[in-house]
Protein backbone atom coordinates (compact mmCIF):
# COMPACT_ATOMS: atom_id res chain seq x y z
CA UNK A 1 0.00 0.00 0.00
CA UNK A 2 1.52 3.57 -1.21
CA UNK A 3 -0.01 6.68 -0.25
CA UNK A 4 -0.23 9.05 -3.89
CA UNK A 5 -1.83 12.30 -4.95
CA UNK A 6 -4.20 11.86 -7.42
CA UNK A 7 -4.50 14.51 -10.02
CA UNK A 8 -7.12 14.78 -12.33
CA UNK A 9 -7.18 16.73 -15.81
CA UNK A 10 -9.72 19.41 -17.11
CA UNK A 11 -10.27 20.12 -20.52
CA UNK A 12 -6.96 18.60 -21.87
CA UNK A 13 -9.07 15.12 -22.52
CA UNK A 14 -10.94 16.83 -25.13
CA UNK A 15 -7.87 17.39 -27.57
CA UNK A 16 -8.05 13.97 -28.94
CA UNK A 17 -5.12 13.80 -30.72
CA UNK A 18 -3.20 16.72 -29.60
CA UNK A 19 -3.78 15.41 -25.89
CA UNK A 20 -0.05 14.44 -26.04
CA UNK A 21 1.51 17.73 -26.35
CA UNK A 22 -1.12 19.10 -23.70
CA UNK A 23 -0.55 16.30 -21.47
CA UNK A 24 3.44 16.84 -21.56
CA UNK A 25 3.19 20.67 -20.87
CA UNK A 26 0.36 19.97 -17.93
CA UNK A 27 3.61 17.73 -16.39
CA UNK A 28 5.92 20.40 -16.75
CA UNK A 29 3.60 22.98 -14.77
CA UNK A 30 2.95 20.40 -12.34
CA UNK A 31 6.92 19.33 -11.70
CA UNK A 32 7.85 23.36 -11.54
CA UNK A 33 4.77 23.50 -9.02
CA UNK A 34 6.25 20.95 -6.99
CA UNK A 35 10.11 22.16 -7.25
CA UNK A 36 12.11 22.07 -3.94
CA UNK A 37 9.88 18.95 -2.53
CA UNK A 38 11.01 15.30 -2.86
CA UNK A 39 8.08 13.87 -4.88
CA UNK A 40 7.97 11.25 -8.39
CA UNK A 41 5.77 12.54 -10.79
CA UNK A 42 3.87 9.38 -12.80
CA UNK A 43 1.32 9.88 -15.68
CA UNK A 44 -1.39 6.77 -16.34
CA UNK A 45 -4.08 7.01 -18.35
CA UNK A 46 -6.00 10.35 -17.70
CA UNK A 47 -4.44 10.66 -14.43
CA UNK A 48 -1.25 11.82 -12.75
CA UNK A 49 0.05 10.65 -9.48
CA UNK A 50 2.78 12.23 -6.92
CA UNK A 51 3.99 9.63 -4.74
CA UNK A 52 7.52 9.56 -2.55
CA UNK A 53 6.91 12.51 -0.97
CA UNK A 54 7.51 13.58 2.85
CA UNK A 55 4.09 13.01 4.32
CA UNK A 56 3.84 15.77 6.48
CA UNK A 57 4.61 17.83 3.29
CA UNK A 58 0.95 16.68 1.60
CA UNK A 59 -0.80 19.82 2.76
CA UNK A 60 1.62 21.87 1.03
CA UNK A 61 1.44 19.87 -2.10
CA UNK A 62 -2.37 20.64 -2.33
CA UNK A 63 -1.89 24.12 -1.64
CA UNK A 64 0.68 24.16 -4.53
CA UNK A 65 -1.60 21.68 -7.33
CA UNK A 66 -4.33 23.77 -6.50
CA UNK A 67 -2.86 27.10 -8.27
CA UNK A 68 -1.84 24.63 -11.12
CA UNK A 69 -4.38 25.31 -14.56
CA UNK A 70 -5.44 22.23 -16.06
CA UNK A 71 -6.27 20.73 -12.69
CA UNK A 72 -9.36 19.31 -12.56
CA UNK A 73 -9.54 17.66 -8.90
CA UNK A 74 -7.09 16.24 -6.88
CA UNK A 75 -7.69 13.73 -4.11
CA UNK A 76 -5.17 11.96 -1.05
CA UNK A 77 -5.33 8.23 -1.93
CA UNK A 78 -3.88 4.88 -1.58
CA UNK A 79 -2.54 3.06 -4.18
CA UNK A 80 -3.18 -0.84 -4.13
CA UNK A 81 -2.72 -3.82 -6.08
CA UNK A 82 -6.31 -4.35 -7.75
CA UNK A 83 -7.10 -7.73 -5.32
CA UNK A 84 -9.93 -7.56 -3.51
CA UNK A 85 -8.57 -7.91 -0.32
CA UNK A 86 -5.83 -5.07 -0.78
CA UNK A 87 -8.74 -2.54 -1.70
CA UNK A 88 -11.16 -3.58 1.24
CA UNK A 89 -7.45 -2.99 3.65
CA UNK A 90 -7.66 0.79 1.96
CA UNK A 91 -11.20 1.37 2.10
CA UNK A 92 -11.14 0.50 5.88
CA UNK A 93 -8.57 3.67 6.35
CA UNK A 94 -10.65 5.58 4.32
CA UNK A 95 -14.17 4.96 5.45
CA UNK A 96 -15.78 6.71 8.70
CA UNK A 97 -15.29 5.13 12.25
CA UNK A 98 -19.45 5.59 12.50
CA UNK A 99 -22.49 7.51 10.47
CA UNK A 100 -23.37 6.80 6.88
CA UNK A 101 -21.16 5.84 4.12
CA UNK A 102 -21.64 4.33 0.47
CA UNK A 103 -19.07 2.88 -2.40
CA UNK A 104 -18.80 4.03 -5.57
CA UNK A 105 -16.58 1.99 -8.26
CA UNK A 106 -15.20 3.54 -11.41
CA UNK A 107 -13.18 0.92 -13.35
CA UNK A 108 -10.74 1.97 -15.53
CA UNK A 109 -10.00 -1.33 -16.52
CA UNK A 110 -13.15 -2.85 -18.11
CA UNK A 111 -11.19 -6.60 -18.03
CA UNK A 112 -11.47 -6.63 -14.42
CA UNK A 113 -13.62 -9.72 -13.30
CA UNK A 114 -16.20 -7.57 -11.27
CA UNK A 115 -18.51 -4.88 -12.48
CA UNK A 116 -18.62 -2.12 -10.34
CA UNK A 117 -22.10 -2.70 -8.80
CA UNK A 118 -20.49 -6.18 -7.68
CA UNK A 119 -17.25 -4.14 -5.92
CA UNK A 120 -19.41 -1.87 -4.58
CA UNK A 121 -21.42 -4.34 -2.48
CA UNK A 122 -18.68 -6.56 -2.10
CA UNK A 123 -16.22 -3.76 -0.45
CA UNK A 124 -19.23 -2.10 1.52
CA UNK A 125 -20.09 -5.48 3.16
CA UNK A 126 -16.54 -6.15 4.51
CA UNK A 127 -16.24 -2.60 5.57
CA UNK A 128 -19.57 -3.18 7.76
CA UNK A 129 -18.52 -6.27 8.86
CA UNK A 130 -15.65 -3.83 10.65
CA UNK A 131 -17.85 -0.73 11.27
CA UNK A 132 -21.08 0.58 12.97
CA UNK A 133 -22.09 2.01 9.78
CA UNK A 134 -25.24 2.40 8.03
CA UNK A 135 -25.40 2.37 4.11
CA UNK A 136 -26.78 5.87 2.85
CA UNK A 137 -26.29 5.90 -1.28
CA UNK A 138 -28.50 8.90 -1.52
CA UNK A 139 -26.62 11.28 1.07
CA UNK A 140 -23.72 9.89 2.79
CA UNK A 141 -21.56 11.29 4.90
CA UNK A 142 -18.41 9.87 3.60
CA UNK A 143 -18.18 8.03 0.16
CA UNK A 144 -15.64 5.29 -0.10
CA UNK A 145 -14.17 5.98 -3.94
CA UNK A 146 -12.72 3.12 -5.96
CA UNK A 147 -10.83 3.65 -9.01
CA UNK A 148 -9.54 0.72 -10.51
CA UNK A 149 -6.88 1.28 -13.44
CA UNK A 150 -5.58 -0.93 -16.27
CA UNK A 151 -1.94 -1.44 -14.97
CA UNK A 152 -3.18 -3.85 -11.86
CA UNK A 153 -3.86 -1.43 -9.70
CA UNK A 154 -6.57 0.68 -7.78
CA UNK A 155 -6.83 4.19 -6.08
CA UNK A 156 -8.47 4.45 -2.92
CA UNK A 157 -10.13 7.80 -1.38
CA UNK A 158 -12.62 9.68 0.26
CA UNK A 159 -12.99 12.71 -1.37
CA UNK A 160 -12.76 15.18 -4.50
CA UNK A 161 -10.57 18.67 -3.64
CA UNK A 162 -11.42 21.00 -6.60
CA UNK A 163 -8.54 22.32 -8.51
CA UNK A 164 -8.21 25.19 -10.74
CA UNK A 165 -9.16 24.24 -14.26
CA UNK A 166 -8.60 25.73 -17.58
CA UNK A 167 -5.37 24.99 -19.56
CA UNK A 168 -1.86 24.64 -18.72
CA UNK A 169 -0.23 27.77 -19.22
CA UNK A 170 2.37 28.06 -22.02
CA UNK A 171 -0.20 26.05 -24.53
CA UNK A 172 -1.91 29.09 -26.02
CA UNK A 173 1.23 31.32 -26.52
CA UNK A 174 3.15 34.25 -25.01
CA UNK A 175 0.65 37.56 -24.17
CA UNK A 176 2.33 41.11 -22.49
CA UNK A 177 0.04 42.07 -19.56
CA UNK A 178 -0.20 46.16 -18.77
CA UNK A 179 0.44 45.69 -15.21
CA UNK A 180 -0.91 48.77 -12.75
CA UNK A 181 -1.06 48.10 -8.96
CA UNK A 182 -4.61 48.50 -9.17
CA UNK A 183 -7.51 45.83 -8.37
CA UNK A 184 -7.89 45.11 -12.11
CA UNK A 185 -4.72 44.10 -13.78
CA UNK A 186 -3.82 41.51 -11.44
CA UNK A 187 -6.95 39.80 -12.31
CA UNK A 188 -6.95 40.05 -15.42
CA UNK A 189 -3.55 37.89 -15.46
CA UNK A 190 -5.12 35.10 -13.74
CA UNK A 191 -7.88 34.90 -15.89
CA UNK A 192 -5.73 34.87 -19.47
CA UNK A 193 -3.52 32.65 -17.18
CA UNK A 194 -6.44 30.07 -16.77
CA UNK A 195 -6.99 29.98 -20.67
CA UNK A 196 -3.71 28.50 -21.18
CA UNK A 197 -1.61 31.96 -21.91
CA UNK A 198 1.88 32.49 -20.57
CA UNK A 199 1.92 35.99 -19.08
CA UNK A 200 4.79 38.82 -19.43
CA UNK A 201 4.65 41.49 -17.23
CA UNK A 202 5.04 45.35 -18.23
CA UNK A 203 4.42 48.11 -15.37
CA UNK A 204 4.78 51.77 -16.09
CA UNK A 205 6.30 54.06 -13.46
CA UNK A 206 6.54 57.71 -12.93
CA UNK A 207 8.79 58.32 -10.37
CA UNK A 208 9.82 60.76 -8.62
CA UNK A 209 5.37 61.73 -8.73
CA UNK A 210 5.30 57.93 -7.62
CA UNK A 211 7.89 56.16 -5.03
CA UNK A 212 9.35 52.90 -4.70
CA UNK A 213 6.70 51.93 -2.71
CA UNK A 214 3.97 51.96 -5.58
CA UNK A 215 6.44 49.71 -7.20
CA UNK A 216 7.36 47.48 -4.77
CA UNK A 217 3.66 46.77 -4.77
CA UNK A 218 3.66 46.05 -8.05
CA UNK A 219 5.96 43.23 -7.68
CA UNK A 220 4.29 41.91 -4.26
CA UNK A 221 1.33 41.57 -6.58
CA UNK A 222 3.23 39.23 -9.66
CA UNK A 223 4.74 37.61 -6.61
CA UNK A 224 1.19 36.13 -5.26
CA UNK A 225 0.53 35.72 -9.13
CA UNK A 226 3.42 33.55 -9.32
CA UNK A 227 2.09 29.89 -8.58
CA UNK A 228 -0.71 30.68 -11.14
CA UNK A 229 1.23 32.01 -14.07
CA UNK A 230 4.70 30.95 -13.23
CA UNK A 231 5.93 34.43 -14.13
CA UNK A 232 9.05 35.58 -12.03
CA UNK A 233 10.31 38.92 -13.93
CA UNK A 234 8.42 42.06 -14.01
CA UNK A 235 9.89 44.77 -16.30
CA UNK A 236 9.42 48.79 -15.65
CA UNK A 237 9.39 51.68 -18.01
CA UNK A 238 9.43 55.27 -16.39
CA UNK A 239 7.02 57.20 -18.31
CA UNK A 240 7.49 60.49 -16.08
CA UNK A 241 9.14 62.72 -19.17
CA UNK A 242 6.21 61.58 -21.61
CA UNK A 243 3.50 62.91 -18.63
CA UNK A 244 5.69 66.21 -18.22
CA UNK A 245 5.01 66.48 -21.91
CA UNK A 246 1.47 66.40 -22.47
CA UNK A 247 1.20 67.97 -19.84
CA UNK A 248 2.62 71.01 -20.92
CA UNK A 249 1.46 70.74 -24.26
CA UNK A 250 -2.04 69.42 -25.03
CA UNK A 251 -5.30 69.25 -24.20
CA UNK A 252 -6.09 68.15 -20.07
CA UNK A 253 -8.68 65.93 -21.08
CA UNK A 254 -6.84 64.29 -23.04
CA UNK A 255 -4.08 63.37 -20.76
CA UNK A 256 -4.91 60.05 -19.77
CA UNK A 257 -6.18 58.68 -23.52
CA UNK A 258 -2.50 60.18 -24.73
CA UNK A 259 -0.51 58.48 -22.15
CA UNK A 260 -2.42 55.38 -22.83
CA UNK A 261 -1.25 55.47 -26.12
CA UNK A 262 2.36 55.93 -25.37
CA UNK A 263 2.24 52.72 -23.59
CA UNK A 264 0.58 50.27 -26.20
CA UNK A 265 3.33 51.30 -28.46
CA UNK A 266 5.65 50.81 -25.38
CA UNK A 267 4.37 47.40 -24.74
CA UNK A 268 4.03 46.51 -28.12
CA UNK A 269 7.75 46.55 -28.55
CA UNK A 270 8.50 44.99 -25.33
CA UNK A 271 6.50 42.20 -26.75
CA UNK A 272 8.02 41.95 -29.95
CA UNK A 273 11.24 41.69 -27.84
CA UNK A 274 9.85 38.93 -25.68
CA UNK A 275 8.38 37.46 -28.55
CA UNK A 276 4.80 37.85 -27.00
CA UNK A 277 1.76 37.98 -29.49
CA UNK A 278 -0.59 39.87 -28.06
CA UNK A 279 -1.34 42.50 -25.61
CA UNK A 280 -3.42 42.01 -22.19
CA UNK A 281 -5.20 44.82 -20.42
CA UNK A 282 -7.52 45.22 -17.41
CA UNK A 283 -9.78 47.53 -18.77
CA UNK A 284 -13.54 46.92 -18.18
CA UNK A 285 -15.65 48.84 -20.70
CA UNK A 286 -17.45 51.93 -19.03
CA UNK A 287 -15.73 51.18 -15.30
CA UNK A 288 -13.42 54.73 -15.92
CA UNK A 289 -13.22 58.06 -18.50
CA UNK A 290 -10.72 56.21 -20.43
CA UNK A 291 -12.21 53.05 -20.36
CA UNK A 292 -15.32 54.09 -23.12
CA UNK A 293 -14.88 52.01 -26.58
CA UNK A 294 -13.51 55.32 -27.80
CA UNK A 295 -10.86 55.06 -25.76
CA UNK A 296 -10.09 51.72 -26.12
CA UNK A 297 -10.58 51.91 -29.98
CA UNK A 298 -7.65 55.28 -29.25
CA UNK A 299 -5.43 52.81 -27.76
CA UNK A 300 -5.55 49.84 -30.40
CA UNK A 301 -5.07 52.24 -33.17
CA UNK A 302 -1.45 52.84 -32.68
CA UNK A 303 -0.61 48.98 -31.98
CA UNK A 304 -1.02 46.13 -34.37
CA UNK A 305 -0.53 43.38 -32.28
CA UNK A 306 -4.02 42.61 -30.78
CA UNK A 307 -5.42 43.51 -26.98
CA UNK A 308 -6.71 40.56 -25.30
CA UNK A 309 -9.20 42.19 -22.10
CA UNK A 310 -10.43 39.14 -20.00
CA UNK A 311 -12.14 41.66 -17.81
CA UNK A 312 -13.84 44.05 -20.28
CA UNK A 313 -17.59 42.35 -19.64
CA UNK A 314 -17.09 42.65 -15.57
CA UNK A 315 -18.48 45.03 -12.99
CA UNK A 316 -16.69 46.10 -10.06
CA UNK A 317 -17.49 43.73 -7.79
CA UNK A 318 -17.18 40.93 -9.77
CA UNK A 319 -13.88 41.71 -10.55
CA UNK A 320 -13.04 42.01 -6.34
CA UNK A 321 -14.82 38.82 -5.93
CA UNK A 322 -12.23 37.52 -8.04
CA UNK A 323 -9.19 39.54 -6.84
CA UNK A 324 -10.38 38.39 -3.10
CA UNK A 325 -9.67 34.85 -4.44
CA UNK A 326 -6.74 34.80 -5.77
CA UNK A 327 -5.36 37.03 -3.00
CA UNK A 328 -4.56 39.97 -4.77
CA UNK A 329 -6.90 42.70 -3.39
CA UNK A 330 -5.26 43.05 -0.16
CA UNK A 331 -2.03 44.55 -2.03
CA UNK A 332 -3.92 46.37 -4.77
CA UNK A 333 -5.71 48.36 -1.83
CA UNK A 334 -2.71 50.03 -0.37
CA UNK A 335 -2.45 53.32 -0.46
CA UNK A 336 -0.04 53.84 -3.53
CA UNK A 337 -0.30 56.05 -6.47
CA UNK A 338 0.03 54.45 -10.09
CA UNK A 339 1.14 56.57 -13.14
CA UNK A 340 -2.14 57.31 -14.56
CA UNK A 341 -3.27 59.57 -11.26
CA UNK A 342 -0.65 61.86 -11.89
CA UNK A 343 -1.95 65.04 -13.68
CA UNK A 344 -5.04 63.64 -13.42
CA UNK A 345 -7.57 66.61 -15.62
CA UNK A 346 -10.65 67.82 -13.33
CA UNK A 347 -12.80 66.40 -16.74
CA UNK A 348 -10.98 63.83 -18.71
CA UNK A 349 -13.09 63.01 -21.91
CA UNK A 350 -15.30 60.33 -22.03
CA UNK A 351 -15.72 59.81 -25.64
CA UNK A 352 -12.68 61.59 -27.56
CA UNK A 353 -12.39 61.69 -31.28
CA UNK A 354 -9.63 60.16 -32.86
CA UNK A 355 -9.02 62.99 -35.15
CA UNK A 356 -8.78 65.68 -31.99
CA UNK A 357 -6.07 63.28 -30.40
CA UNK A 358 -4.30 62.57 -33.42
CA UNK A 359 -4.31 66.52 -33.33
CA UNK A 360 -2.93 67.52 -29.77
CA UNK A 361 -0.37 63.94 -29.99
CA UNK A 362 0.95 65.68 -33.57
CA UNK A 363 1.86 68.56 -30.33
CA UNK A 364 4.63 65.93 -29.56
CA UNK A 365 7.86 64.21 -30.72
CA UNK A 366 6.34 61.13 -30.27
CA UNK A 367 8.99 58.61 -31.77
CA UNK A 368 11.66 60.91 -29.40
CA UNK A 369 9.41 60.37 -26.48
CA UNK A 370 9.06 56.17 -26.72
CA UNK A 371 12.37 55.75 -27.44
CA UNK A 372 13.47 57.69 -24.69
CA UNK A 373 11.16 55.86 -22.23
CA UNK A 374 12.35 52.71 -23.77
CA UNK A 375 15.94 53.68 -22.40
CA UNK A 376 14.38 53.33 -18.66
CA UNK A 377 13.38 49.71 -19.54
CA UNK A 378 14.42 48.45 -16.25
CA UNK A 379 14.03 44.15 -15.45
CA UNK A 380 13.01 42.97 -12.24
CA UNK A 381 13.48 39.45 -10.80
CA UNK A 382 11.60 37.83 -8.09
Amino acid sequence: MEKVIVIRYAEIHLKGKNRGYFERLFGVNLERALKGIRHELHRTSGRYLVAGYPEEMEEEIFTRISRVFGVHSYSAAYRVPNDVESIVEAALLVAPEEGTFKVETHRADKRYPLTSMQLNALVGARILEKRRLKVDVHAPQRTVYLDVRENGTALIFGAFEEGAGGMPVGSAGKGLLLISGGIDSPVAAHMIAKRGMSVKYLHFHSYPYTNDGAKEKVVDLCRTLAPYTGTRVLQTVSVTHIQEEIHKKCAPELNVTLLRRFMFRIAERVARHESAKCLITGESLGQVASQTIEGMTSSNAVVTLPVLRPLVGFDKDEIIIRAKKIGTYDISVLPFEDCCTVFLPDFPAIKPKLSFIEEEEAKLDVEALTKEAMQTLERIEF
